[in-house]
């Protein structure tokens, strides 16, 4: 009997062994899951967040992968278990289910027999911060890239933490720079470590970047508030203000009050009409005839006998309004209840202010140089013809628009670009210059000392030019490419950059500069040319033929105008009209610095560069007033300096 017990109860032991083996514990992952599991089908945003908290927070690696699909809709629930799994879409009616656990299939159930999870949008946000800190560790460098783009797009306190967590991690030196940069933005914005964000908000005080100055903002923003008696204590007040006109008007002030429910609202003109209208009583309100009340005065005779019938709203005294007034404070309280944080955004603030004056003028600078650069090699070859030959050439522009379209007609024959310019170079000062010894036997060569017909002739010839480029090329601007090393700029901070394309034309124009100074002092041309300038008549009889000089002085006059047309061609649309935008700008470079004279062209294009630029910025929404007030500046300074800011000796000056 006893043996038969024992052989029973051991054979129950092994039928609930073998039973407890063929019913698994559930999964780490999945365990969470079931135990939240009326959360999340309730799928409610104010009550999710301990669901989605108890995931991010097991430090398990698949929970990155349960909020990824719960996040797109992929998470569903088998109904005959209460399990859940990422479920892919099949043919039909099916569904593919994925352990979270495993990652293995387990197998194809029908929709019907399942239930999906379906997000709000306010629940997607709230996993899509959970799973910023996954993202932050996550082995590919593209994921960590994106949640630090989501944080800096949606920056919030709880991201504080994981973030700082992966920092010492961070093997992309790109990445951990960034990702430290994005901790003391949010540090400041919501640490809860006072001396720290404090050290933080210092050690960001000389960062110009607008991310810090937006961060920086909040912490010193403030409210107007009014108070009954003394400010509370614990407030961060940043100032009283007293109402009077200016800061804060006493109607303005009485709205605060009554927006605070501290003093009775005044009563409008309409609200007033309206309250009459409705006592309307035999063609009388209040005693006073209808045929009266277009009237101011009736018509406050009329609401007064309202009001002490008790039939509407007594209205709001201007004694009342002043006693009011008087017995309230007026304060702008910050924002930041800590006066230390404030305090040192403050000073932050001011420190960044004044770095950005500074770096403004610094690339207001910048663009006036560089503007500087571009007039005066647009000006440099109409300064020597000009200055050599008293000629007026108002075909120098198109000098400028052949050379550009030299540069381009180049690198349709030699597609890279860095080749071509330097092909263009050389071979646009050859046509032009070629184009110039051209024009000067022609046509300026008789009508010398004839400044009239010189100017109509020149004038007609840039008309012709145009036309002829307009035949041959179109009317559609053509791109003159800039070799790929000259994209982009040079970033010295978050205000001052300067394209490398004005670095080029800078550099151009100061090794124009160098190469015309040793041309003029070194070279034999030079010599005859300066001859020439300071006493033709004198030069002549020294043997220096004037004409050779003039035709070879107006050649490379064109030249170097050519040569300002490839550089000018790279960051200017090349069309017909290129050179119409910067013969006037060249002719008053040459006039104001001083005719003839290579340092007074330099003066003149840096003067008018600067006035330019620095009109620009006073009105920057205009920049033809800039233009309109140039002109009338040189005009004027014209007329105390007619011979320019250098003027030049010898023969010019006695023209």
């Amino acid at each position: 009997m006893r043996t038969s017990f024992l052989a029973g109860l051991l054979v129950l032991l092994s039928s609930l062994a073998a039973l407890a083996q063929q019913v698994p514990e559930p999964a780490p992952v999945q365990s969470i899951l079931q135990e939240q599991s009326a959360l999340i089908q309730k799928s409610s945003r104010k009550t999710i967040a301990p669901a989605i908290a108890a995931l991010a927070e097991s430090g398990l690696p698949q929970a990155q992968a349960v909020l990824e699909a719960w996040q797109v809709k992929a998470l569903w629930m088998r109904m005959s278990d209460g399990m859940f799994f990422r479920g892919e879409k099949l043919e039909g009616q099916n569904y593919r289910l994925f352990d979270f656990d495993t990652g293995q299939a387990v197998g194809d159930v029908a929709k019907s027999d399942l239930k999906q999870i379906k997000p709000n949008s306010g629940i997607r946000a709230l996993i899509a911060t959970a799973l910023v800190q996954f993202q932050l560790s996550d082995p590919d460098p593209a994921r960590r890239e994106e949640a630090l783009l989501a944080i800096e797009r949606a920056p919030a306190g709880a991201l504080l933490a994981p973030l700082r967590a992966s920092i010492p991690g961070e093997t992309d030196p790109v990445l951990k720079a960034r990702k430290m940069r994005i901790e003391q933005l949010l540090t400041v914005a919501h640490g809860t470590d006072e001396a720290r964000r404090v050290a933080t908000i210092q050690s960001l005080s000389g960062d110009l970047g607008l991310d810090v100055r937006a961060t920086l903002n909040p912490l010193v923003s403030t409210q107007l508030r009014a108070f009954a008696g003394e400010i509370p204590a614990g407030l961060n007040v940043a100032r009283r203000v007293a109402p009077r006109a200016g800061a804060l008007s006493p109607d303005a002030a009485y709205d605060l009050l009554v927006a605070a429910k501290l003093a009775p609202a005044r009563l409008s003109s309409d609200e007033i009409r309206t309250t009459l209208a409705a006592h309307i009583e035999g063609g009388r309100v209040g005693g006073v005839p209808l045929a009266q009340l277009n009237k101011e005065d009736a018509r406050t005779r009329a609401y007064a006998a309202l009001v002490e019938a008790g039939q509407a709203r007594a209205l709001v005294s201007a004694e009342q309004i002043t006693q009011s007034l008087n017995a309230h404070v007026f304060a702008e309280i910050y924002d930041e209840p800590s006066a230390v944080m404030t305090q040192a955004a403050q000073a932050a603030l001011t420190s960044i202010a004044t770095q950005v004056a500074v770096g403004q003028a610094v690339d207001l600078t910048l663009d006036a140089l560089s503007l500087a650069s571009i007039y005066f090699l647009a000006a440099i070859g109409l300064a020597i013809t000009f200055g050599v030959m008293g000629v007026i050439n108002m075909a120098h522009g198109e000098f400028i628009m052949m050379g550009a379209y030299t540069g381009y007609v180049v690198q349709q024959v030699i597609p890279n670009h860095t080749v071509s310019i330097l092909v263009a170079v050389p071979l646009a000062f050859a046509v032009t210059f070629a184009a110039g010894v051209a024009m000067e036997r022609l046509v300026i060569r008789w009508l010398y000392n004839r400044p009239l017909e010189t100017l109509l002739a020149t004038f007609g010839i840039s008309i012709a030019l145009q036309q002829l480029a307009k035949n041959i090329f179109g009317t559609q601007a053509r791109p003159l490419t800039a070799p790929g090393w000259l994209d982009g700029a040079w970033i010295i901070n978050d205000v001052v950059s300067i394209s490398y394309i004005r670095i080029a034309i800078f550099m151009l124009a100061l090794i124009f500069l160098g190469v015309f100074l040793f041309i003029m002092r070194r070279t034999r041309l030079g010599l005859e040319t300066r001859a020439v300038t300071q006493n033709r008549a004198m030069a002549g009889s020294m043997g220096i033929n004037p004409e050779r000089v003039n035709m070879l002085t107006f050649g490379l006059g064109s030249g170097i105008a050519g040569i300002a047309g490839v550089a000018i061609g790279l960051f200017a649309k090349v069309t017909s009209e290129l050179g119409s935008d910067y013969i006037v700008q060249s002719f008053m470079t040459v006039v104001v610095g001083g005719v003839g004279n290579i340092w007074g062209t330099l003066a003149g294009a840096t003067m008018i560069g600067f006035f330019q630029k620095g009109v620009e910025w006073l009105n920057p929404s205009n920049t033809l007033a800039a233009q309109t007030y140039m002109i009338v500046f040189i005009i004027v300074f014209i007329q105390f300096r007619p011979r320019g800011i250098i003027a030049l000796k010898g023969r010019a000056a006695g023209d």
